[in-house]
């Protein structure tokens, strides 16, 4: 079993910050890429963030400048501090790994269960 769990989100004033925490645990044998997911009411799940194992990271063009992906691998972690918090951050967040499980040879997308963050005016 592999689980990813999320933390820290919340309700945030706009031009405020949060920062997301992202745990993956369980039978992992290899972690590759790691990114944000987020999915507003009424809209697709898009991309904010995503991190190689190497550390190489990119953006969406709406958060570049103000979200900073990173990542622990050590402790198989993944972050997302988000700066200059705007409305329509307002979305659920979901964390994303692609991961092998011990005792298998595939790769696959695991997710979250999502955190959700509320930008006030």
């Amino acid at each position: 079993q592999v689980q990813l769990v999320e933390s820290g989100g919340g309700l945030v004033q706009s031009g405020g910050s949060l920062r997301l925490s992202c745990a993956a645990s369980g039978n992992i044998r290899r972690i590759n890429g790691m990114g944000w997911y987020r999915q507003a009411p009424g809209k697709q799940r898009e991309l904010v963030a995503a991190i190689t194992s190497g550390n190489s990271a990119n953006y969406a063009d709406s958060v570049k400048g103000r979200f900073t992906i990173s990542r622990d691998n050590a402790k198989n972690m993944v972050y997302l501090q988000m700066n200059s918090l705007k409305l329509e951050d307002t979305a659920v967040y979901y964390c994303n790994g692609r991961m092998a499980v011990l005792g298998t040879a595939g790769m696959r997308d695991y997710w979250g269960q999502g955190t959700q963050v509320t930008v006030s005016s």
